[in-house]
Formats: structure tokens, sequence, C-alpha cells
């Protein structure tokens, strides 16, 4: 089949590679000068320390974006730095998980948290027995807020919060408890390994932007902002057999309003929250992690902070990551609040400056309770790949890649070929 794919963000090109491999003729427009989407580099003025749009982070339990990177022939080992899941604060271990299965893990990393009451600790085991119990299910139309209201109030404060606002990128008051739970789930209480961090130590682009630009080649049409979408399929004046909408919901809305008008109306109704990320530059300064967690407040923003020169980047430079931050984004901005924030909590060889603000106001949609995603089939032949359709998961990396490979899926099935190339891997609802 000759298989359009409109957008090359993490999705599209999961997408893609899953269609090539599977055999089929593909083309894919990208409206930006590069790949990657919202997961992508930004140059600045030293061409060999770019900054990322975000600090994006991936954890065990992305399988399925791990095996993508692998099929394009890069190495995770060597581009993403593995550590068991800890949350250290400025001046104290926090939470840390041991190496071990997971139930295991996790109740051991929890009683061995000395900086909480063993009260707060034991609630917060009985609260995830409870989960677990359930099969970590829950009604709805919960919000995280109203799920952990019994937990201890340093429990929410240093572990679910910062959890849910990394994972959902929603604040707890407003995010949905059962996305939340899945991703407890998948995270905390699957195989070994699956909640260990991957920190990467490459420019975000060389994770996969980079290296499935070149494997695509002349298949990927850079800079060109498809305008039209028509029932056949054509794209502009192309005719295709098949389109895969891999852009964002607000592009993937503006193409079916004609030809699928209800399903245009439900991707284009996303609310969205934006990430903030705040980058200072401090010669000669490191922190005592490579990543820290950091406690939010109205006068401090920041919810993580990243050395970068301990993560292969920039010595110097440190990333610090304002996530759900829409009030921040309403309120003008936030870079002198976070340099305010990071010279109260944190010790520095030399004076902080601001370096960069990157702001992405549309980073992720809105993960409420709830909430009314689009299918993934739009009709026979049109499918959308990206992490806003329905599914179990937040807008994560993870999440746009099994939504690519569902998509591939669902066009392979309908030509008869199942599209289940070497990089396919298997877009179920299991890590």
């Amino acid at each position: 089949m000759k298989v359009a794919v409109i957008g090359a963000g993490w999705a599209g090109l999961a997408a893609s590679v899953a269609l090539a491999d599977a055999g089929h003729d593909i083309t894919v427009f990208e409206m930006a000068p590069q790949a990657g989407g919202r997961a992508r580099s930004v140059a600045g003025t030293d061409p060999e320390r770019p900054y990322d749009n975000g600090q994006h982070i991936l954890i065990g339990a992305y399988r399925d974006s791990l095996a993508l990177m692998r099929r394009l022939g890069v190495d995770p080992a060597q581009v993403l730095l593995r550590r068991p899941l800890a949350l250290p604060y400025p001046g104290e271990p926090g939470l840390q998980l041991p190496p071990g299965p997971a139930l295991v893990s996790f109740t051991r990393g929890v009683l061995a948290q000395r900086g909480w009451p063993l009260a707060a600790r034991v609630g917060l085991l009985a609260a995830a027995g409870g989960w677990l119990a359930r099969g970590f299910r829950c009604d709805p139309t919960l919000t995280v807020a109203r799920l952990c209201a019994g937990l201890p109030a340093v429990v929410k404060r240093d572990l679910i919060e910062p959890l849910c606002v990394a994972a959902l990128n929603t604040p707890a008051p407003q995010a949905s408890a059962q996305v939340f739970l899945r991703v407890l789930k998948d995270a905390l209480f699957s195989g070994p390994g699956s909640a260990d961090l991957l920190l990467p130590r490459r420019p975000l682009s060389e994770l996969l932007a980079t290296p499935a630009a070149a494997w695509l080649g002349t298949r990927l049409r850079r800079g060109q902002r498809v305008q039209r979408l028509a029932a056949g399929w054509r794209v502009d004046d192309e005719a295709f057999d098949a389109v895969v909408l891999a852009c964002t919901s607000v592009e993937a809305a503006r193409l079916t309003a004609d030809i699928a008008p209800d399903w245009s109306a439900r991707a284009g109704a996303f609310a969205f929250q934006p990430i903030i990320t705040v980058y200072l530059h401090s010669p000669g300064s490191a922190l005592p992690s490579p990543m820290l967690a950091l406690r939010e407040s109205r006068e401090a923003p920041a919810q993580f902070v990243f050395d970068l020169g301990q993560l292969g980047g920039a010595p110097g430079r440190f990333a610090f990551v304002v996530s759900g931050a829409a009030d921040w984004v309403a309120r003008g901005g936030c870079g002198e609040a976070v340099l305010q924030q990071a010279q109260q909590v944190l010790t520095w060889a030399t004076p902080p400056v601001i370096d960069r603000v990157l702001t992405e106001k549309r980073a992720t949609f809105a993960c409420t309770p709830a909430l009314d995603r689009p299918p993934a089939r739009i009709a026979p032949g049109l499918w959308a790949a990206g992490d806003y359709v329905q599914g179990p998961y937040p807008a994560t990396l993870e999440g746009a890649v099994r939504a690519g490979l569902a998509a591939a899926q669902g066009v392979g099935a309908e030509a008869g070929t199942g599209a289940n190339g070497a990089a396919s891997g298997s877009p179920t609802n299991t890590p």
C-alpha cells in the first residue's frame, strides 16, 4: 500500500518504521524543519550543546520505545543513564527503590524511607495494597487528590504529587486517578527494572528523531505542512491508499473537519497543560545527583532539576522543569522565580544565571478524569496516531510510540498484511 504519515513526532516515526518494515510504500510529512515533535533538541550558540525542548525521562517500562530505538541502531545503554527509581531532595535521600522484584522492591524502599514517620510509611503500603487488590482501578471520575486524600501529608507532598505532575503533566487536584493508577501499576508493580529511571545523556533528538530521519531518507518531507486531506485518500494533491494522522490533535482536528466532523470535534476539544524548562548556568557547580526533586509552592515553580553536566551535556548547565505550568504561563513566566528557588534550596560554586527559558504551551493534553479521547480509527484507511487517542496512558513518549504502532497495525490489518514489522513490538495495554 501507499501510505501517508502526517507528522514525524515519536508516534509518526513509530508508525512509519512499522509500516515500512511491513513492506508498505510510505511518505512522511512533517511541518517543522526537523523530526521529533515536542521531544526534540533546540539549537543554541554551541552546536555541540543544544538544549532540549523539555527534560524528558523514560522509564524501564517503556519497552516499545526502547525496542524502536534499537531497531534504528540506537543502543539505549549508551544514550540513557539507567538508575533505580529515586526521588532525592536537596539534603535528603528521599524514596529510593532497591533492585529486585517489583513488590518486594517497593515495600523495602518505602520501609527504608526514614524521612517519613513509620505511620506514613505503613499508610502508603496499606493504600498501595488496596490499589493492587482492586486491580489498580477506581471510579473514573476521581482525581488523584481525592484518591489519595487519606494518605499522610508527607507522602502526598514527597511522592504522589511530584509523580503525578511528572507522569500526567497535570496537578493532582485536576488529574485523573485512573490514569495515575495505571502509570503506577506499569512503573512500580510490573517486572524488575520497570520503575528504573532512564535519563538521556545525549541531546533528545539523538535518541530517536535524528536516526529515524536518516533511516527514512527521502521518504521524510520536512517543512511541508499538509493543507488538505480529502476522502479517497488525497493528501493535498497526492493520492494514497491509507493515511495515518500522527500530527497534533489540533492539526488532526483541522484536517478531518470536513471528512469526519464528529471525530474532529472530539480531537479539537482538548484542554492543554504547558511545560516550562528554565536553564540556569553556573560554572563549576554540580548537584549531588544527576536529578533532584524539588518542593513546589506558589513562589517555587520547579518540581525537578537536572544536572546536565553529569548527563554528558554542557558542564554547569542545569535544567529546571515546571510541569503543569498553566498558572505560571498565565502569570507571564517563571524564570526569575525559578532562579530565586534555585538560590534558596541549592548550593552553588558560582552565582547561577538564567541561560534560556523554553515554554511548550501545548506540551500535553490536560489528563483529567473521564476524559473523552477520540478513537484511533477514524474511517477505513484513516487512522490517528498520537498520545491523545483512546488508551490507558497519559501523554508520554511511550504512549505516543504505542499509538503509532497500533495505527500501523490497524492499517496493515485493513490491508490484510498485519503490519507486524520487526520494530512493531506489541502495542498492547501492558509494557
